[in-house]
Parts: structure tokens; C-alpha cells; sequence
């Protein structure tokens, strides 16, 4: 299986919208979202142009009551401070800014903890864990990206937006 890590859309409707279309031709199913989606257009595009599961931090620029992520059955809203993900024997966490990274680490032992705030696409290893953050979605500091991973074979792409095609 497959899914994309998207972070700091930060309101670009057009780069989310090559993003979701470009998930739809993958068969990409599961979407996590560490954060700053920033208001609750852009929360309503992305819940209703993809029709898989995001799961979903708030970011320190999201500018939207949680209440209504309620309307969303394709939504799962998470703690602040982070959210817990298994696939198959693999443990995930996620969350916006870095330092909750160590709140993280004090509920439980990852294999790959993915983040965003920096919108710096980068990967580093802290005590056997992969630390991944998918770089912008909204092309802010950096190039739009968002990175993909294989959960059967662990293996991670980062997506630059620019070089997509369709």
C-alpha cells in the first residue's frame, strides 16, 4: 500500500488539487496531513476531492474550528501533539511542528514519525527512527512537494509538484 504525506498547503487550492488528482491515478488510498491546511475551504476541497482516509493534524497557521470535521467521515482528526498509525507491524506517528516530536517519543516507540511546520523537505534518523517531512504542499520557502511511501517495502519518494505531469 501506498500513501501520500502532504503538509503546509497553507490555502494553495491549485498545487492540493494536482496533488489529489495525481493520488486518484496512483491508487493512493490513505493521505496523512501534518498540518497547516490553514482554513475550512480548503480542509471542505481536500475532504471532498479525495475520497480515501486523511488522517489530519492542525498546524500552527490552521485557521478552522475542528468542529467541522465532523462533516467528514473521510477525516480522522488527531491530537495537537500528534497521532499514532499502524500499518502492518509498522508504527507511525505525525505531527505538525518538530519539538512535539519528543511527545511523540514519550507515548510510544516509532519506526517513522513524519512532520511538517519547516516545509524543508528533509530525513534524518534519531535513535533507529526515521524522522520524514514531506517538504510544502503550498510551494512556500520551498518547491511545492509531498513525499509517498510503500508501506510493504518502506520505500520513500518526494514528489516535486513542478515535475509531475497531468
Amino acid at each position: 500500500m501506498k500513501i501520500a504525506i502532504i503538509s503546509d498547503i497553507h490555502d494553495n487550492v491549485v498545487n492540493l488539487e494536482k496533488c489529489l488528482k495525481w493520488c486518484q491515478s496512483e491508487g493512493i488510498s490513505t493521505i496523512v496531513c501534518c498540518g497547516d491546511v490553514t482554513n475550512a475551504e480548503t480542509v471542505d476541497f481536500m475532504a471532498s476531492n479525495f475520497k480515501g482516509m486523511i488522517h489530519l493534524i492542525m498546524g500552527n497557521a490552521d485557521n478552522y474550528d475542528d468542529a467541522i470535521l465532523n462533516r467528514y467521515s473521510n477525516i480522522k482528526n488527531y491530537d495537537r501533539k500528534g497521532g499514532k498509525l499502524f500499518f502492518g507491524d509498522t508504527k507511525v506517528g505525525f505531527c505538525h511542528e518538530p519539538y512535539h516530536i519528543k511527545h511523540l517519543f514519550h507515548q510510544a516507540k516509532f519506526d517513522i514519525v513524519f512532520y511538517g511546520h519547516t516545509h524543508k523537505p528533509w530525513e534524518s534518523d534519531e535513535n533507529g527512527v526515521r524522522l520524514i517531512n514531506p517538504g510544502t504542499l503550498g510551494g512556500v520557502f520551498y518547491k511545492a512537494s509531498f513525499a509517498v511511501w510503500d508501506t510493504e517495502t518502506s520505500e520513500l519518494t518526494l514528489k516535486i509538484l513542478e515535475e509531475m505531469h497531468g
